[in-house]
C-alpha cells in the first residue's frame, strides 16, 4: 500500500514538473520574440497637425489617423470610467491580465456556442494594437498576455489608460475620445455629458456596427449597456443613470473642422509648402499647428465672385447641354430621391428634371417640389436649352428689386428659379496685402472637389497687357514721362534671326495718332507699348520685370512687352506689389508660422523685400493706373467708390483674361482662362470677364477698410498740362493730361486743381 502510494505521490510530482515545465516551454516559444515595449514611454502616436487662418479659425486638418491627444485631467471624470465599464471594469486591480474574466468569457461564449465576449483587459487591448499582429492564434494571445503584464510593470495604469483612450479607434475616421468627441457630438472631449460618453464607450467593440450615425437603436441598446455597467460599479448614481437615458441625442461634427471645404486652395498650397519643408511623416503624424495669412471673409468673397464671373463667361457662350436625359419611365425614380429644397436660399444649386418647356419658361421638378425658371432667365441659351425630361442645375433666382409687396398667391419661395451649368472655362483670384506679401484669399479654380490644380499658383498663361506697367516704368526710369507722346500708328518689325514679318495691332482696332504715355495705359494701346519697349530696348524691360519678381522666362523678343510671356498669376500680383508699396515688391506668404506638438517653434515667416524701382517711379505708375480705372478700360472699378489703381490684360483671340488692381492696403488679381487654350469668344476681355470679379470681391471686403489713399513720396511736384498746346488727335479728352512733374524729370497726372502750365513749357522743363 504505502509503495502504491508514494508510486502516486512520485506521479503527481512529475506531472506537476511536467506542467511546469511544460508552461516553461511555453513562456520561452511565446517570448522568443517579443517586441520591445518601453518606447510606450514617449508614447507619440499619429497626431492631426491642424492648419489655422490669421485670427484662430480653424481652415484644415492634416492627418493620416484623425487623432487630437488628450490627458486624463482634461476629460470628465466619468468618461474613462464609461470605457472601463464597457471594456475592463477591475482595471485598477489586475496585472495586465484577469484571468476571472477570461473565464467568464470562456464560458459565456460556451454557452452561446460561439465567441460572445473577449476577456482582453484594457492593457491587452493596447499591446495587441501597439505591439502585435491583429493575427489570431495561440502564439499572438500568449505575447499579448506576456507584454501586457510587463507593461504593467513600466507604466502606471493613469498612464496605460491615456494611451489606450488616445489610441483607441472609435468610428468615422476618429481616432481617441477627443477626435470623437468632434466627430460625433461637435464638442470637445471635456464638454462631453454622461449619456455622450456612453455612447462613446461602446463603441470599441465594433465602431461600424455600433456607430450611432449608422445605427442609431444598435448604439442606444449599447449606451444602456454602459450605463448599466457604470450604476453596477456605483460609478454613477440611479438619478445620473436614469438621465442619461432620457437625454435626448444630437449628433453634429465640430464646425471648426471644414477641411477642402471653403478655403480648399488655399490649404492645398498651404499643404504643398509643408511637404516640401517638412515631409511626409511630420506633417500627417506630427502635431504640427500652422498660422496661415487666410482670412475666411476675403477667401469666401473671392470663390463666389469667381464663380460667378466664371459661370457667366460660361453663359455668354450659350447653352452647352443638359446633365442627363431620362425616359418617362426613369422620371418617378429621380424625383424619389431626397432633396433638401432649403439648400437653394443658400445659394447652392440642385439637380432638377425639366418636366414642361414652353414659351413662358420651364416647369421643373426635385424631389417632391416644384419650380419655374421665367423665360426671361433664359435668354441667354439663345433659344437652345433645355426639354422636357432632361436634368438640369438650378438655383434661387434674385431677387427683383422693382418687385412690389410680396403677393400672397405668388409661388411660394424656392419655386421662381434660374438655369445655371457648370463652366467649362477655369479661372483663379488671388488677393493679399501688398505691404506685407500676406495672402489673405486664394482660389486655383471653379471645383477643388473636381479639380485640384491650382491656376493661381501652378497654371502658367500669358498675362497680355497686365505686363504693359512693367514696360511704362522701366520707361520712367529712362527718362520718358507721362506726358511723353508716342505714335499710336501702324508698326512693322522684322526678326533679325528668322526674318519673320510681325505686324501687332490694337485691340479695338485702329489707331489714334499721336499718344502721350498715360492716356495709352489707359486705352491700353499695343503699338505705342511696343514703340516704347523697342526704344528703351527690351532687355531693360526684362531686368525691371526680374527686378519686379517676375520668375518665368522671358525671351529678350519685343512680343513680351504685350505680355505674349507666361507668368503664374500670384507671380504677377507680386510684381504689382512695387507700385502701391513705394518700389519694392514683396514675396506672397501663405503660411505665417508653424509649431510642433509641445508648442516649439519651427518657422516663422517675415516679410522678403525687394527694391525694384524708386518710390517716385512707383508712384507715378499707380496714378498712371488710377488712370486706367478713371478713364480707361478698367472703369467698372470706379463702382467701388475708393482710390483704386489697375491694369486689365488680354491675350490673342481672348484666350486668357486678367485684372490687377490695388489700393495702398490690398492688392487683388484675377485670371480666366481654358485649362486647354481656345478663345473664350469674342468680346471676353480682360475689362468684361475678369474686372466684374475683382469689383464683387472688392464690394464685399471694402467696408471693412477706411478709405485711404496713396501718398506721394518727396519729389514730387504737382503741376497740370495744357493740353491744347500739346499736338493731340482732334478730338482727344485733353483734361486727362493733367499730371504731376518728378523732380527728376518724371511726370504725372491726377491733380486738375494743381497750378497750369502749356504743353511747350512743360516740355522744356523736362527735357
Amino acid at each position: 500500500m504505502r509503495k502504491a502510494l508514494l508510486i502516486f505521490a512520485i506521479l503527481i510530482v512529475l506531472g506537476i514538473l511536467g506542467a511546469g515545465l511544460g508552461l516553461v516551454g511555453v513562456y520561452f516559444w511565446a517570448a522568443s520574440d517579443l517586441p520591445g515595449f518601453k518606447n510606450l514611454t514617449e508614447y507619440k502616436p499619429p497626431v492631426v497637425s491642424t492648419v489655422y487662418t490669421h485670427d484662430g479659425k480653424v481652415l484644415g486638418n492634416l492627418f493620416a489617423e484623425k487623432r487630437f491627444l488628450s490627458s486624463l485631467s482634461e476629460m470628465p471624470p466619468f468618461l474613462p470610467k464609461a470605457f472601463l465599464a464597457a471594456e475592463d471594469s477591475s482595471f485598477y486591480q489586475h496585472e495586465g491580465v484577469d484571468p476571472l474574466a477570461i473565464f467568464r468569457a470562456f464560458i459565456k461564449n460556451v454557452q452561446h456556442g460561439g465567441m460572445r465576449q473577449g476577456g482582453s483587459t484594457i492593457t491587452q487591448q493596447l499591446v495587441k494594437r501597439l505591439l502585435l499582429s491583429p493575427e489570431k492564434s495561440l502564439k499572438r494571445k500568449i505575447k499579448e498576455a506576456i507584454l501586457a503584464y510587463r507593461l504593467e510593470r513600466y507604466l502606471t495604469k493613469d498612464e496605460i489608460l491615456t494611451i489606450y483612450l488616445n489610441q483607441i479607434y472609435l468610428g468615422s475616421r476618429a481616432y481617441g475620445v477627443e477626435a470623437a468627441a468632434r466627430t460625433y457630438f461637435g464638442v470637445h472631449v471635456g464638454q462631453l455629458t454622461i449619456a455622450q460618453a456612453a455612447i462613446l464607450a461602446g463603441l470599441p467593440q465594433a465602431p461600424s456596427r455600433y456607430s450611432p450615425l449608422r445605427d442609431f437603436e444598435a448604439a442606444k441598446a449599447r449606451q444602456r449597456y454602459v450605463l448599466g455597467r457604470m450604476l453596477e460599479n456605483n460609478w454613477i448614481t440611479q438619478q445620473e443613470h436614469d438621465a442619461a437615458l432620457k437625454e435626448q441625442l444630437v449628433f453634429k461634427s465640430m464646425d471648426d473642422q471644414p477641411s477642402w471645404g471653403v478655403g480648399a486652395y488655399y490649404l492645398e498650397e498651404v499643404r504643398r509648402w509643408l511637404l516640401d519643408k517638412y515631409g511626409e511623416d511630420m506633417v500627417y503624424t506630427g502635431g504640427l499647428k500652422v498660422v496661415t495669412g487666410c482670412d475666411l471673409v476675403h477667401q469666401e468673397a473671392a470663390e463666389k465672385a469667381l464663380r460667378k464671373a466664371l459661370v457667366d463667361s460660361s453663359k455668354r457662350r450659350g447653352w452647352k447641354g443638359t446633365l442627363d436625359t431620362l425616359t418617362p419611365d426613369k422620371w418617378a425614380e429621380f424625383l424619389a430621391q431626397d432633396v433638401n429644397p432649403e439648400l437653394l436660399k443658400t445659394g447652392h444649386w440642385i439637380k432638377a428634371l425639366v418636366t414642361e418647356a414652353s414659351a413662358k419658361g420651364l416647369t421643373v421638378k426635385y424631389g417632391k417640389s416644384v419650380g419655374f425658371i421665367d423665360a426671361k432667365f433664359l435668354g441667354w441659351t439663345r433659344g437652345k436649352g433645355p426639354k422636357a425630361g432632361e436634368v438640369v442645375f438650378v438655383s434661387l433666382a434674385p431677387p427683383d428689386p422693382k418687385a412690389k409687396a410680396p403677393n400672397p398667391k405668388a409661388p411660394k419661395a424656392g419655386e421662381d428659379l434660374i438655369l445655371q451649368q457648370e463652366p467649362d472655362v477655369q479661372g483663379a483670384f488671388v488677393s493679399l496685402d501688398p505691404r506685407d506679401g500676406v495672402v489673405l484669399a486664394c482660389v486655383g479654380g471653379f471645383s477643388f472637389e473636381k479639380s485640384q490644380f491650382n491656376r493661381a499658383t501652378q497654371a502658367l498663361r500669358q498675362c497680355g497687357s497686365a505686363f504693359k506697367p512693367i514696360v511704362y516704368s522701366a520707361a520712367i526710369d529712362e527718362g520718358m514721362t507721362p506726358a511723353t507722346v508716342v505714335m499710336d500708328s501702324p508698326f512693322v518689325y522684322e526678326d533679325p534671326v528668322t526674318h519673320k514679318i510681325w505686324k501687332p495691332e490694337n485691340y479695338e482696332g485702329g489707331f489714334q495718332g499721336p499718344m502721350t504715355l498715360r492716356a495709352a495705359l489707359a486705352k491700353s494701346r499695343n503699338l505705342v507699348t511696343i514703340r516704347v519697349a523697342q526704344q528703351i530696348g527690351i532687355q531693360k524691360v526684362i531686368k525691371r520685370a526680374k527686378d519686379m519678381g517676375i520668375d518665368t522666362e522671358l525671351p529678350p523678343y519685343l512680343p513680351i512687352s504685350l505680355g505674349a510671356a507666361s507668368v503664374h498669376l500670384i507671380n504677377l500680383c507680386q510684381a504689382y506689389t512695387s507700385f502701391p508699396n513705394g518700389g519694392q515688391q514683396v514675396k506672397p506668404r501663405f503660411v505665417m508660422s508653424v509649431q510642433g506638438p509641445d508648442g516649439q517653434d519651427l518657422y516663422h515667416s517675415e516679410p522678403e523685400y525687394h527694391e525694384a524701382m524708386s518710390p517716385q517711379t512707383a508712384f507715378i505708375m499707380t496714378s498712371m493706373l488710377r488712370e486706367v480705372v478713371r478713364a480707361g478700360t478698367a472703369g467698372k472699378a470706379m463702382a467701388i467708390g475708393k482710390p483704386i489703381a489697375g491694369k486689365t490684360g488680354t491675350t490673342n483671340d481672348e484666350q486668357d483674361v486678367w485684372f490687377i488692381g490695388f489700393t495702398p492696403y490690398l492688392l487683388s488679381g484675377v485670371y480666366l482662362g481654358f485649362d486647354q487654350p481656345q478663345s473664350m469668344g469674342k468680346g471676353e476681355a480682360g475689362g468684361t470677364a475678369a474686372l466684374p470679379a475683382f469689383v464683387e470681391y472688392r464690394m464685399a471686403v471694402e467696408p471693412y477698410y477706411p478709405t485711404v489713399d496713396f501718398v506721394a513720396p518727396p519729389g514730387i511736384v504737382w503741376a497740370s498740362v495744357d493740353g491744347v498746346s500739346m499736338p493731340f488727335k482732334e478730338g482727344q479728352d485733353k483734361s486727362a493730361f493733367a499730371g504731376i512733374i518728378g523732380g527728376e524729370g518724371n511726370v504725372n497726372f491726377s491733380d486738375p486743381n494743381a497750378p497750369l502750365a502749356t504743353g511747350e513749357q512743360l516740355l522744356k522743363q523736362m527735357y
